[in-house]
């Protein structure tokens, strides 16, 4: 009894499948009149939602490939396939960027670097901290006021400077037959 019931249910899904795709094949038929029916003077052009309904139905229904006319099966396989790429590809994009730093805050960075020039970077924003904003210490050293210090000497400078009480040595070791080292 059990037997007959199950191939019962599978001659009737076979039925409602086989009716489905039939259904899906009428309406790729009628799409591609709709399209042949247009009125363009020249070559028939497909709009985005033709290769849509197209599209879908070849996914859903893939035995209504045989009844494209007006495209090769191909062409709506490419269609696919390129939706498939645009869908993950807008997916995946990254959406803004870094969050935006309210201006108070940039205001407060920039006041707070002004009127303590010897505070870094690092000093402010564990100031910020303390205070609960939240914000990297490189969004801080961005905002923070560049102070015109006067450079600092360079090489030749220094040598200038230093040069009477610089020596000069040179040592170098040297191995004995006996391994013992002798410095020079």
């Amino acid at each position: 009894m059990l037997a007959w019931l199950i191939r019962f249910v599978l001659v009737l899904r076979s039925m409602c499948v086989a009716r489905a795709s039939r259904e899906a094949e009428i309406v790729v038929l009628r799409q591609q009149l709709l399209v042949l029916n247009r009125r363009s003077a020249a070559r028939r052009r497909l709009r985005n939602i033709d290769r849509l309904i197209l599209v879908c139905l070849c996914r859903l229904f893939p035995s209504v490939l045989d009844a494209m006319v007006i495209v090769k099966p191909e062409t709506v396989l490419r269609w696919h396939r390129r939706g498939f790429r645009a869908y993950w590809r807008w997916k995946s994009w990254q959406r803004g960027g870094r969050p935006r730093i309210d201006r108070e805050v940039r205001a407060l960075i920039r006041r707070m670097s002004s009127e303590n020039p010897l505070w870094g970077a690092p000093r402010i924003h564990g100031e910020l901290l303390m205070l609960g904003i939240d914000v990297s210490e490189s969004t801080v050293g961005r905002y923070m006021i560049r102070i015109g210090r006067p450079r600092s000497q360079g090489w030749k400078t220094f040598l200038q400077n230093q040069a009477s009480g610089i020596a000069s040595i040179d040592l170098f070791v040297v191995r004995t037959i006996s391994f013992r080292l002798l410095y020079g």
